[in-house]
């Protein structure tokens, strides 16, 4: 009989921003301010700093998430007529302590009662983490903060993957990794993770050749995909 997917395994690696913290907290807490163009401002705001990092990578023209996060806000900003200098400002400084989601301690905490490693690894550069990670209050239930500015390219390439390996010490194979963008999970699964993708939001599949080993409604679920 072969094992279960999740069986054996070393570490948990997480995605850390749309997996860990909530990337349109920011805007939310200037709702008053973007009035009704608070949604459709975060969402260009998201979309924009992805397909940044995508084309930075294409391109060969790397450059920090930070100023890929401003850059992406600028056009979102333009794109919907909010012209605020302040409240660029403000959107920025909120981008660094996003609100993590409700699930994501508890998770944590009974992952490490059972012994596994944990790690984020991100697009983001060291010190937003950092930022993301205090506020949180998740440093102790962390092993490892991993950033992408370790081998200058963004996600999904392969070398950003092989620094969990390398960090954790840990075979690919006996990796779980958690993402809710679709796109990351297809990648570490390309890498040879076992991923459980975090559909959070009830999005259809990708279209991108492969599935994850698992697909979860939210992080709560990823102790019992152990065993835990």
């Amino acid at each position: 009989m072969s094992q279960p997917a999740f069986a054996d395994i070393g570490a948990c690696v997480f995605d850390a921003y749309g997996t860990l913290f909530n990337v349109h907290s920011a805007a939310d807490r200037e709702a008053a301010a973007l009035g009704d163009k608070a949604k459709a401002l975060s969402a260009s705001w998201r979309q924009k700093q992805l397909e940044y990092t995508w084309l930075r990578s294409l391109m060969g023209r790397h450059t920090d998430f930070w100023q890929v996060t401003g850059d992406a806000l600028d056009y979102a900003m333009d794109l919907h007529g909010v012209a605020d200098a302040a409240l660029r400002e403000r959107l920025m400084r909120l981008y660094r302590t996003l609100d993590a989601y409700p699930d994501v301690r508890p998770s944590l905490e009974r992952l490490r009662a059972g012994g596994v490693k944990t790690a984020i690894l991100s697009n983001g550069e060291p010190t937003m983490l950092a930022d993301a990670v205090g506020h949180a209050g998740i440093a102790d239930l962390l092993d490892d903060v991993q950033s992408v500015e370790s081998v200058g390219i963004f996600k999904p390439d392969a070398r950003v993957y092989q620094l969990s390996v390398e960090r954790l010490d840990v075979a690919a194979e006996r990796i779980a990794f958690v993402s809710t963008n679709a796109w990351d999970a297809a990648g570490a699964g390309y890498f040879g993770f076992k991923v459980a993708w975090m559909n959070r939001f009830g999005l259809p599949d990708e279209r991108l050749g492969n599935r994850p080993a698992a697909v979860m409604k939210g992080l709560d679920e990823l102790p019992g995909l152990l065993g835990l």
